[in-house]
C-alpha cells in the first residue's frame, strides 16, 4: 500500500447516556464514518486517503469530530452532508473547510 496523502480520524467514542462530556457516538459519528467510507470507495481514493475510527479526540461538546493529518485540522459538528465537501475541498483540493474548523482556543 502506498503512503496516503491524508489520514482522517473520526471519533466514534460512545459514553453512557447522560454523561457530562457527551460523546461523538451519541451524535451519529457512525454515520459520518460510513459516509466517508462510501465516498472513498465510490471515488476509489484508497491510495490517497487513509480512514481510521478512533476514541475520544477531545472536544466532545463539538462532536462528531473529524481530524485530518498531516495538517492537524480538526472539524467539529460534522454532518453527513459535510463529508463530500471535506473530501472535495480539503482532502483533494488542499483547502480546509473553514466553517467546520474547531475554534483555535479549543484545538
Amino acid at each position: 500500500m502506498p503512503r496516503p496523502e491524508k489520514h482522517v480520524f473520526i471519533c466514534t467514542q460512545n459514553r453512557p447516556q447522560g454523561h457530562p462530556r457527551g460523546s461523538c457516538g451519541s451524535n451519529n459519528s457512525a454515520d459520518i464514518m460510513a459516509e466517508f467510507m462510501n465516498e472513498i470507495q465510490r471515488r476509489n481514493l484508497f491510495d490517497k486517503i487513509l480512514l481510521t475510527n478512533t476514541g475520544c479526540i477531545g472536544p466532545c461538546m463539538l462532536g462528531p469530530n473529524v481530524l485530518v493529518y498531516p495538517e492537524g485540522v480538526l472539524y467539529g459538528k460534522v454532518k453527513k452532508a459535510d463529508v463530500k465537501t471535506i473530501i472535495d475541498q480539503h482532502l483533494i483540493g488542499g483547502e480546509p473547510v473553514t466553517e467546520l474548523i474547531v475554534p483555535k482556543e479549543i484545538w
